[in-house]
C-alpha cells in the first residue's frame, strides 16, 4: 500500500511509524486508519521487523486527535465523506433503515479509532509509543494498547470526548482502567482536563519522559531491550497471552493456554536452541518465523465478531 499520511521506515529490527500530517498536528483521518492498519499488517509478515514504533512528524503533536475539518458534523458518522472508503461493495450507504430503525452492525457505525487499537491489540510484534507532543483523543486512546509508551517532556495528553459531546472510543474504556485504574480513568474522561508529562507518568499512562531530542532513540534501545535476546516467536505468542488474559474470567484460561504453548514450543527448534546456548554459553541463534511458524490457538485468540 503507497502511504500518504504515515510513514513507515525500518532499520536493524525496528519499524518507525509515524503518523505524518504535521500541517494538521498529524490529525487521525479514516486514510490515516487504513494506511495504520496496513503497515502492521506489513510489520506482522516480515520477520527482519522485530518492534514498531509510533511517533508523530513535526515537534507540535503526536495525534492532536480527530481531524475536525468537518465542522459540527465530524462525528456523524452517517453524513461523513468518505464512507467509500470503509464500505464494501453492496453495502446499503446508511446504517438508518427505511423504517427508521438502526442497523447497528452496519460498518459504517464501526469507530475508525477502534478498528486501530484492535490492530495495534492483534499484532505480533512488540508495539510501541514515542509520544513526541500532544496526543489528545484519537491520539491518547491509540496508544493504550502499545506495550510501552515513553513521552516528550513537552507531550500533553487529554481524553477530551466529553468536552466534544461525544464519549471514550478506540476500545479505550477496557484499556485506560487497566493501565491506570478506574479512579484515574473517571477522572481524565469526566473532565476532559489535558495532563502534562510527569502527571501522565505518574498516572502510569507512560513509562518515562525524555528530553525531546532524545525519546526516539530512547523507544528503539526499549524496543531493541525487549526483543534483542528472546525468540520472536516466544515474544509474539507472550504478547497474545498477557494481553488476552487481562480479560480472563479465571486463572484455569491462562493455564489451559499456557500448557497448549509450552507443549507447541518446546517441540521448536528455537527451545532447543535456547537450552543449547545458555549451556554453550552464547547468544542464541533461533530461527523460527512470526510469518510462518506462530502457534495459532483459536479458541484463546479469535475475537468475537464485530455486530
Amino acid at each position: 500500500m503507497r502511504f500518504d499520511q504515515i510513514s513507515l521506515d525500518k532499520q536493524e529490527g525496528v519499524a518507525l511509524l509515524t503518523l505524518n500530517r504535521p500541517d494538521r498536528m498529524n490529525a487521525f483521518t479514516t486514510q490515516m486508519m487504513l494506511e495504520i492498519v496496513a503497515a502492521l499488517d506489513e510489520c506482522d509478515a516480515d520477520d527482519a521487523v522485530r518492534a514498531v514504533i509510533f511517533t508523530g512528524a513535526g515537534d507540535r503533536a503526536f495525534c492532536a486527535g480527530a481531524d475536525l475539518g468537518g465542522g459540527a458534523a465530524t462525528f456523524d458518522y452517517d453524513k461523513r465523506s468518505d464512507k467509500a472508503a470503509i464500505l464494501p461493495e453492496g453495502t446499503a450507504p446508511s446504517p438508518v433503515r427505511a423504517d427508521g430503525s438502526i442497523d447497528w452492525s452496519h460498518p459504517l457505525i464501526r469507530d475508525s479509532g477502534g478498528r486501530v487499537s484492535m490492530r495495534i491489540f492483534e499484532a505480533k510484534k512488540p508495539v510501541l509509543g514515542a509520544i513526541n507532543g500532544a496526543a489528545v483523543g484519537i491520539g491518547a486512546t491509540m496508544t493504550l494498547p502499545m506495550d510501552a509508551r515513553l513521552g516528550s517532556e513537552t507531550a500533553r495528553y487529554g481524553f477530551v470526548f466529553a468536552r466534544r459531546g461525544i464519549v471514550p472510543e478506540a476500545a479505550s474504556s477496557w484499556f485506560l482502567p487497566r493501565l491506570v485504574g478506574i479512579s484515574h480513568a473517571v477522572d481524565l474522561c469526566y473532565s476532559g482536563r489535558l495532563i502534562g508529562a510527569e502527571e501522565a507518568r505518574k498516572k502510569g499512562l507512560v513509562q518515562s519522559v525524555h528530553a525531546p531530542g532524545t525519546l526516539i532513540d530512547a523507544a528503539i534501545a526499549k524496543a531493541r531491550e525487549m526483543t534483542e535476546h528472546s525468540a520472536p516467536v516466544s515474544v509474539a505468542l507472550t504478547r497474545h497471552m498477557l494481553w488476552r488474559m487481562l480479560g480472563a474470567a479465571h486463572p484455569m484460561s491462562a493455564h489451559r493456554w499456557d500448557s497448549r504453548a509450552i507443549f507447541a514450543r518446546g517441540r521448536s527448534p528455537d527451545a532447543a536452541e535456547g537450552v543449547t546456548s545458555f549451556l554453550e554459553k552464547r547468544p542464541p541463534n533461533f530461527t523460527a518465523s512470526v510469518a510462518e511458524d506462530y502457534p495459532w490457538f483459536g479458541e484463546f485468540e479469535e475475537a468475537p465478531p464485530y455486530s
